[in-house]
């Protein structure tokens, strides 16, 4: 039997069909796929996501979507209504991260495709700023151990020689030694994390920021994840560290729209405390048979749907709106971490925020990932240590997913216990579980050999 999804429903399309079918048809089929998905994650067991998990606002933000999908932003003259979306998402966005406290730049922001592209971007215009004023031609950029991996990606893309801090293993934030001693001439810029991914905790940033300014290179704040909640979180009266512009030495911050802004997938912010950084990274091209060419960033033809969309989100919300979300959000990650500090057999690690990760001395924490599966909860698997995360959005806002967790949970640890003293394997081991040792020839072999069975899998027709 074929492992192809829907298969056994639908046509397999392995050509362009002869006549196109009606419209009504492929519709039906789409609403019957989604119908058949939806309903994994809207019981609040899946960590991370779906950050919305509003069927209503996703259906506004599909109307909002629909009236420029066909937009390319490219074309300004005919649609200038991208220019109100794009400059005004920027201008909402750099007022949540107080530009207004800059005395010392000029703010400017750019709206890319997601967390990546706004790493991605920030590292470019690091490279090029750090080339044009200091005259940096072997440029390294420093992260901690916890950043994102999309900053070993620009690196990798863009060849700038990545060094890595390690980690507080209590707080899990940044060694701030560790960076001092590391940055040299050529280090154009360091970053932390606002929160980080995999264990929602808040790096240092005025520490940072003060070693920054004080060596000349830039600071980034990724708050991708964190970026439209923490700010919120301060109102509410949680101790969360300053990590935005009202820190000097911060020279820019990414926020996705699309994690807890709300908007459709396709949209994060990028902001820059001074313009001269994202004037850095433009592309000119004056000489071309086609007409002088200049891209503003990496991607040329861009959607005006998926920035009408984050607009949308954004005005429709309002303060209000993320202010209660961003509570209810914080209330229920509290109320779950809670729940795991319950049993001594596991560890929080760090001081997370909404999001946290928990690991365990007294036996593998992938049986309790194991035992909870079936019952409908997807966790994210770390390693070095091994750990399990949950990024809490609103679908755990609902009422009694807390009361499952907590229950699912005990059920949980009773079984990891028995697996460990019947000498059991976690089954999620194999998947999420880290390589002793660390990173093997074999284990990178590994990996590519896997990544290639999983694109020739998902990628690929089932044979006939």
């Amino acid at each position: 039997m074929s492992d192809f999804p829907y298969a056994d429903r639908f046509t397999v399309n392995r050509t362009l069909p002869e006549q196109g079918r009606p419209r009504e048809e492929v519709l039906a089929e789409l609403r019957e796929m989604a119908q058949a998905e939806d309903p994994t994650w809207e019981t609040g067991k899946v960590s991370g996501t779906m950050y919305c998990g509003d069927h209503e606002h996703y259906g506004f933000l599909d109307e909002a979507f629909g009236l420029f999908a066909h937009v390319n932003v490219l074309q300004r003259d005919i649609c200038p209504s991208a220019t109100k979306f794009e400059g005004e998402v920027i201008a909402m966005a750099l007022d949540l991260m107080h530009a207004d406290a800059v005395t010392d730049g000029d703010p400017a922001g750019m709206v890319t495709t997601g967390g990546t592209g706004s790493i991605i971007h920030a590292l470019l215009a690091y490279r090029e700023h750090a080339a044009k004023h200091r005259g940096v031609t072997r440029p390294n950029f420093i992260k901690p151990e916890t950043g994102h991996p999309a900053f070993d990606k620009g690196c990798h893309l863009f060849g700038i020689e990545l060094r890595k801090a390690p980690i507080d293993p209590q707080t899990a934030q940044a060694d701030i030694d560790w960076v001092a001693n590391n940055i040299d001439e050529n280090t154009i810029a360091i970053m932390g994390s606002a929160c980080n991914y995999g264990y929602g905790t808040v790096d240092p940033i005025p520490e940072l920021g003060q070693l920054a300014a004080e060596r000349g290179v830039g600071l980034h704040v990724d708050a991708c994840l964190g970026g439209f909640v923490l700010p919120f979180a301060n109102e509410l009266g949680y101790d969360v560290p300053l990590f935005d512009f009202r820190v000097p030495g911060v020279t820019s911050i990414s926020a996705d729209n699309h994690k807890y802004g709300y908007a459709l997938k396709g949209a994060s912010t990028l902001l820059f405390r001074d313009k001269s950084y994202r004037n850095a990274q433009y592309f000119f091209l004056p000489d071309w048979t086609g007409g002088k060419y200049m891209s503003p960033g990496i991607e040329g033809s861009r959607s005006g749907g998926l920035i009408a969309a984050a607009w949308a989100s954004m005005v429709q919300l309002g303060r209000e709106g993320y202010l209660r979300y961003a509570k209810a959000i914080l209330e229920t990650a509290s109320a779950m971490q809670d729940a795991v500090r319950s049993h001594p057999e596991l560890t929080i690690i760090g001081s997370p925020t909404f999001c946290f990760s928990f690991r365990s001395e007294e036996f593998d924490i992938y049986h309790v990932a194991d035992a909870m599966k079936p019952k409908g909860w997807r966790f994210n698997g770390q390693q070095y240590p091994n750990a399990i995360h949950m990024a809490v959005t609103r679908p755990q806002t609902q009422p009694g997913v807390v009361a499952a967790f907590a229950a699912d949970l005990a059920e949980a640890v009773e079984y990891a216990k028995a697996q460990t003293a019947a000498g059991q394997t976690p089954v999620s081991a194999a998947v999420y579980g880290g390589v002793p040792g660390g990173m093997t020839a074999e284990a990178a072999q590994f990996i590519e050999g896997f990544m290639e069975h999983i694109l020739d899998t998902q990628q690929s027709l089932p044979p006939l």
